[in-house]
């Protein structure tokens, strides 16, 4: 049957029902929804696998990821976390394709029910979600990109507790430093600064070569300069009034 609205329906509620059947510590294999998208799936990685480039490959994905949608929404809407390589795997896509916001809505329901990452990979899922969207948005800053600060915030939020490397917290907690850093830049916002330089000094705890301390150092440099700013203000001020002989601003 090709894809159609109704089509999507029915395997977004089919993909709820079963969903909804199955334990936590059940397995999704066996049930009608997940095994039709997990042969899809295994196609899919058999035509990924044809690809050399990795832009080409993230193309491809991009392409393929809307067949999955309405099982992984109903999946998200009545399951009870049983293991799902098809959701997991959707939410990798979905990182690799920058749709961040996507990922994230996913990442909430398997960190939600504690499901694991397939035996191939070595992290935790925690791990893995906090690194990924780290590492996109290090990347993106290093180009002088700007990267979505509410991204990193509620990657940080989903991930907190979850057990990984001092390094890989430390990324993400370098990225929010740079990301709101670059936010107090633009905006002259303290609040924005007072974030930036908990994050960087964060970061440089966890890890003291995560590469922070020039990125502190320029935050630090600034949150004087906001310091100073305000009694300098005030001279100029009673200057200005003072110029004008009837004590009026002039306007």
């Amino acid at each position: 049957m090709a894809d159609s609205p109704a089509k999507r329906h029915y395997n977004r509620v089919l993909a709820a029902q079963e969903a909804a059947s199955k334990a936590p510590d059940q397995l999704m294999a066996g049930a009608t929804a997940y095994e039709q998208h997990m042969a899809m799936l295994q196609h899919d990685r058999l035509r990924l696998k044809q690809v050399q480039s990795d832009q080409g490959k993230a193309e491809l994905k991009r392409q393929m990821l809307p067949a999955y949608g309405s099982y992984v929404a109903g999946v998200i809407e009545g399951g009870n976390g049983a293991a799902d390589e098809v959701v997991t795997t959707t939410m990798l896509w979905c990182i690799d394709v920058t749709d961040y916001n996507a990922a994230l809505e996913i990442a909430e329901y398997v960190l939600k029910h504690n499901m694991a990452m397939p035996d191939r990979f070595a992290r935790t899922t925690g791990c893995l979600v906090a690194e990924e969207i780290a590492e996109a948005a290090l990347n993106a800053q290093r180009t002088g990109a700007v990267f979505d600060l509410q991204i990193l915030g509620r990657a940080a939020y989903l991930t907190e507790g979850q057990d990984m490397p001092d390094e890989v917290r430390a990324k993400l907690h370098l990225a929010i430093g740079r990301a709101s850093l670059a936010e107090a830049e633009r905006t002259d916002s303290e609040l924005s600064l007072d974030v930036a330089i908990a994050n960087l000094k964060r970061a440089i705890a966890l890890h003291s070569s995560c590469g922070g301390k020039k990125d502190l150092e320029r935050a630090e440099r600034l949150l004087k300069k906001h310091a100073a700013t305000p009694a300098a203000d005030s001279g100029s001020g009673t200057d200005a009034n003072a110029g004008n002989g009837d004590g009026t601003t002039g306007s």
